[in-house]
């Protein structure tokens, strides 16, 4: 689990689009050069910690303009911290059994073409709760003083880039499979890594996942992705003591990082959603009846 934290408003994505479509029409060997760097980016977030840039990072003593998409990023971050009252509830999930079908079904995934991460199993887990808890997949409507019930769900996949955070959408997540949802969230993913990822793909989310665990990470405080009201981190995958049958024994431990808007999301709901999410990861059987 690879993904990072990200938020960036459409209008900066699209105008750093276009600026990438005239550095691709003026000069082809720029366009490559960026494409290396975009996949150099990607094995970095899916293999080594330690090449976690493509570029060559800005030496001490330097000034680093800061605009376009790393402003956009700074303004929404801020926009958001200083609008909705954030707050963080932690956890911890077993999630032995989902290790374990994981390396049962990837396999079978690669035969159909599909590379099955844990991000799939923990999509489909968050829309199941988040249809028991429609708060969380909701927006504030300010001016009409109203709390916006979405009826849709749409989850977005934080992903870390070398122009930026950027949060790729996957449309009625409640309607793909397994496989469908493991496919277009790589293929975004990696258009996002690639600077090719259309304005339109990264609209419309209703929660957003992030994942700090590719760098080993556990806790983090994610910051909401306004309008949205909640955002779940998640932690590495390591093995912990635990008690089971009154042996310790070592399980697979993953932690859990929800942060959502105070004003509409109270304490108990924000943990009995997560709760709800742990269910689910614990005995992934559940997830074949969402």
């Amino acid at each position: 689990m690879r993904e990072g934290e990200a938020f960036v408003s459409p209008e900066a994505v699209e105008e750093y689009a276009q600026a990438q479509r005239e550095a691709q029409a003026a000069d082809a060997e720029a366009v490559a050069a960026e494409a290396d760097a975009g996949t150099a980016t990607a094995e970095a977030t899916s293999g080594s910690p330690a090449a976690e840039s493509a570029e060559v990072e800005p030496g001490a003593g330097e000034r680093v303009p800061y605009k376009g998409v790393r402003k956009a990023i700074g303004d929404q971050m801020q926009r958001s911290k200083y609008t909705a009252p954030h707050v963080t509830h932690h956890d911890e999930v077993d999630v032995t059994e989902l290790v374990e079908l994981r390396e049962q079904l990837k396999p079978v995934a690669e035969e159909r073409g599909s590379r099955l991460t844990y991000m799939p199993f923990v999509m489909k887990a968050v829309v199941a709760a988040l249809k028991d808890f429609p708060y969380l997949n909701s927006q504030l409507d300010e001016e009409n003083e109203e709390i916006v019930l979405r009826d849709e769900y749409n989850i977005g996949v934080a992903a870390a880039t070398d122009a930026g955070l950027l949060v790729p959408v996957v449309h009625d997540a409640d309607r793909k499979g397994m496989l469908e949802l493991a496919d277009e969230m790589n293929e975004k993913v990696e258009k996002a890594r690639n600077r090719k990822i259309a304005p339109e793909e990264m609209r419309g989310g209703t929660f957003t996942i992030t994942n700090i665990g590719g760098i080993g990470g556990e806790y983090a405080t994610p910051i909401v992705n306004y309008p949205e009201v909640a955002i779940l981190a998640l932690g590495a995958i390591k093995d912990k003591p635990r008690v089971v049958d009154g042996e310790v024994v070592p399980r697979k431990v993953l932690t859990l990082s929800l942060s959502f808007d105070h004003r509409i999301v109270d304490g108990a709901q924000g943990a009995r959603f997560t709760n709800r999410v742990k269910e689910l990861l614990e005995d992934p059987k559940l997830l074949v009846l969402e």
